[in-house]
């Protein structure tokens, strides 16, 4: 809030990470907590959006991972969008295998279980829950594979391997539509994400076949259904140099970076130490660690600035999974919104019955 002393603006808005350990790490909350200055600490709807940003940093080529900041929120907030993103992104993943032939030495069970966290690249806005309602093309992609290893017939050279098909991959899951899916999904068409990740070893006269049946979920109830192999956060670091730090000083200072945060100028034929990469900071602390450099180098990170890391599983495009995830953030914004309205409006017809009812 404006009109709070610089200390204690620095200390509402920044974590310090001392030698010792960090501080001021809470968020103040109270809206009167400082009114014996005069100041309001009070939600003003009009500044939180005016302060509110997310930029997007980096993304990769093949769209599976994104980093941005968003910027002028607090933690809660934060935390809701990364839990969102990790849990409650519907997906599509292998629910239902129908082992019809399985002469390997894996389990029945342990096969599926292979399976079912293989991600599959599909399109969970085309589909429906499925829920208790009976497997259609509405709420169901259905995937067969089937394979057999024999042994290498062809010894010619002594690269040859002995046996083929030995290794079942996910390249072998084959798309079988049901009903209008071909026509409906040609443009895109359900598949698994890798081609190489291996699910079973066979050898010479062992063969798996099955069916498998993918449906829509989150991953709040099983992790296969979760979009995302990491979604994470961290505050963007400050570094204050309290004073110029020159000479061999700056050399020492740049050497005890394990990060290479800092960088030597030229400054009127003076060699001073500059924070050039703060964003690489991880707050190992080694530049604070001891108290002699603690009082010349002040470390922090801003609270309302997170950096998120988010790496999509390749079911999805990150990019698409944040958008989904903060659609789904708002809804619950919503809902609660619509709720607290509920609950008013039923205490005030409660308290007019009962004044109806004394008089």
């Amino acid at each position: 809030p404006a009109g709070l002393p610089p200390e204690l603006a620095d200390q509402h808005s920044h974590v310090f990470c001392g030698h010792l350990a960090p501080t001021y790490t809470s968020t103040v909350e109270y809206a009167g907590v400082y009114a014996s200055l005069g100041v309001d600490n009070g939600l003003d709807l009009d500044l939180f959006k005016r302060g509110l940003a997310i930029t997007i940093q980096h993304r990769s080529e093949d769209r599976t991972e994104l980093v941005f900041d968003m910027v002028g929120v607090d933690a809660p907030i934060a935390n809701a969008l990364r839990r969102i993103l990790i849990a409650e992104v519907p997906t599509m993943a292998i629910e239902k295998v129908w082992v019809l032939n399985n002469t390997s030495i894996i389990q029945d069970e342990v096969l599926a279980h292979r399976l079912g966290l293989v991600p599959i690249r599909a399109n969970p806005k085309l589909f429906e829950q499925k829920g208790d309602n009976e497997s259609n093309a509405t709420n169901t992609i259905c995937f067969r594979l089937r394979t057999e290893c024999k042994r290498n017939a062809d010894k010619a050279s002594a690269d040859t391997t002995p046996y083929e098909g030995d290794k079942v991959l996910s390249s072998q899951l084959r798309w079988v539509p049901q009903g209008d899916q071909a026509q409906d999904l040609e443009g895109d068409p359900p598949r698994p994400v890798h081609d190489d990740i291996l699910i079973a070893k066979l050898r010479p006269g062992q063969a798996i076949e099955v069916e498998c049946w993918c449906e829509k979920g989150i991953g709040r109830t099983h992790a296969k259904w979760s979009p995302v192999a990491t979604a994470s956060y961290r505050l963007l670091p400050r570094i204050n140099l309290k004073e110029p730090v020159t000479g061999e000083d700056a050399h020492a200072l740049k050497k005890m970076c394990p990060m290479d945060v800092f960088d030597i100028e030229d400054l009127e034929g003076v060699q001073t130490a500059k924070a050039a990469r703060p964003r690489n900071c991880t707050v190992c602390r080694e530049c604070v660690r001891e108290p002699e450099w603690a009082e010349r180098v002040e470390l922090t990170r801003v609270k309302d600035h997170f950096i998120f890391s988010v790496e999509s599983t390749g079911a999805m495009d990150a990019e698409r999974l944040v958008k989904d995830a903060l659609g789904i953030l708002k809804q619950k914004a919503l809902d609660t919104a619509q709720l607290l309205k509920d609950t008013l409006a039923q205490r005030a017809d409660a308290a007019a019955m009962e004044h109806d009812d004394a008089l």
